[in-house]
């Protein structure tokens, strides 16, 4: 049985006890990766996904986390004296498949909790934006409006500080 498999934006064909390199997966030596983007499962049947096969993951145990060969960029144009030389070693996760199949568990997005936040009506009420492309004249009027007195040899700094700190 195999699986096609998306992760780091290729597609890999994949059996059970396969070692192979991924792009740098979050995890940790020795912990269990899902790939629960499966394109596509062979075997006795193939079953093709739009664009993946529900119920189908892949489990893979994390057997490395390191960098590929230097490649080497060497930038040259002829004749005006440019020469750039630069390097760059890709990091990479090496996987080994541990089970194929449906009834996999799937990896589930963990979604950070939401702060709450103030009535955006009432904010934009209680406090005008303003900022130091406004002209002084405008942010003394803004200033007076929220009953905060400045006086009108303030720089704009000071204004602008007087109305964000209340």
């Amino acid at each position: 049985m195999y699986a096609i498999i998306k992760t780091g934006g290729k597609q890999y064909r994949v059996q059970q006890g396969d070692e192979f390199r991924v792009e740098k997966l979050d995890a940790k030596v020795g912990d269990k990766v899902v790939f629960d983007q499966v394109v596509a499962v062979g075997g006795d049947k193939l079953v093709a996904g739009t664009p993946f096969v529900d119920g189908y993951a892949v489990e893979a145990e994390v057997l490395e986390q390191g960098k590929a060969d230097k490649v080497i960029i060497y930038k040259y144009k002829a004749k005006k004296d440019y020469r750039r030389k630069n390097g760059h070693r890709q990091p990479y996760t090496l996987v080994k498949i541990t089970g194929i199949g449906a009834g996999a568990p799937k990896a589930k997005a963990e979604k950070a909790p939401k702060a709450e936040k103030p009535a955006k009506k009432e904010e934009a009420a209680a406090a005008p934006k303003v900022s130091a492309s406004m002209k002084k004249e405008e942010l003394l009027a803004v200033a007076e409006e929220l009953g905060i007195k400045v006086a009108a040899k303030a720089t704009k700094a000071d204004i602008i500080a007087a109305i964000e700190a209340k």
